[in-house]
């Protein structure tokens, strides 16, 4: 049987959107089902083009698919006319933006399955035809090698060719568990450098920074960590057990400090708070996913418990 797409004059938006869905989906039987054909015509479409480009895309065994270097190359590309392509029939024919498809979104481990997680939930049950590949990771993405349509990245954005929307803030405190501090005085600056230290390494080492609630001038302390770690469950975890004191987001402590398991050591005092950013590569046009996405959790992120908006700069 021939597939009409394969004649001369095949629609070339086509075959770069069935390998975009190749690419997405992992496979040529995956992409086959979501575009409702069959797996030789995708492979068909694969070949056509291959040919059209003079260039070798897939790398297939037969555990495993892997873009090659062209591959990679091609797919930025393609994403973007397919997208562009979709917004463009979108508007002429006036169809309804109604988000719809796969997003794929990276967030912080902690982050991502402690604050995240509600917002995540009402985002899905508002929206019933968009899917949601959530994917817990510590590092900056590769946006395009890995198919990434945004990320929410805590911290500071070192990435200067991103598209950054601020979401909001994370307060962060000093605590320890009581019996590390014992009958001393909690509000006393001067018992912080006594105590040992349990290091988040993401943020800090041999220093910490805190600042005063009356907008004073920042205190500057330094530490000798027992532990360092970059993990903030495990941070958590050592300061309970008494190992030491920690800087922590303000949400991660909430609990322990409400049962007395730990308390917070110079209340009135913070860290200076982490921004909260929403990430992802310019684009011409957004798919209507990716904006109800990013307007959800600018909604959502500075009402959740243990965030809050983040404020105005100064004019």
């Amino acid at each position: 049987m021939t597939d009409p797409q394969m004649s001369v004059g095949a629609d070339r938006i086509d075959l770069l959107r069935t390998f975009v869905r190749i690419v997405e989906s992992g496979s040529l039987s995956a992409a086959a089902a979501q575009l409702g054909t069959t797996q030789p015509t995708v492979s068909r479409r694969l070949q056509a083009l291959e040919k059209l480009f003079g260039l070798h895309l897939l790398q297939r065994s037969t555990h495993r698919m892997t873009l090659t270097e062209d591959g990679q190359r091609c797919y930025a590309h393609a994403r973007g006319l397919v997208q562009d392509w979709d917004a463009i029939q979108a508007d002429l024919r006036g169809e309804l933006d109604v988000p719809r498809g796969r997003l794929r979104v990276v967030v912080p481990h902690a982050f991502g399955q402690a604050q995240l997680l509600a917002p995540m939930l009402a985002f899905l049950a508002r929206y019933p035809q968009v899917s949601l590949e959530w994917m817990l990771e510590d590092r900056a993405p590769d946006f395009i090698a890995d198919g990434i349509d945004c990320a929410i990245r805590v911290g500071a954005i070192e990435t200067a060719n991103l598209v950054a929307v601020p979401l909001a803030e994370v307060p962060r405190i000093v605590i320890a568990a009581p019996s590390l501090v014992g009958s001393a005085d909690v509000r006393d600056p001067a018992l912080l450098p006594q105590l040992p230290w349990i290091a988040l390494t993401t943020y800090y080492r041999e220093r910490i920074t805190l600042l005063p609630g009356d907008g004073g001038p920042a205190l500057q302390v330094p530490i000798q960590p027992r532990l360092l770690t970059d993990n903030l469950f495990v941070v958590r975890q050592a300061a309970l057990s008494g190992l030491g004191a920690a800087v922590v987001s303000a949400w991660l402590a909430d609990e322990a400090l409400q049962a007395g398991t730990l308390l917070r050591l110079l209340p009135g005092w913070e860290a200076p708070a982490l921004p909260v950013h929403l990430v992802y590569p310019p684009a011409r046009h957004l798919p209507p996913r990716l904006r109800a996405f990013i307007d959800a959790m600018k909604l959502s992120l500075p009402q959740t418990h243990g965030m809050r908006l983040t404020p105005l700069p100064p004019r």
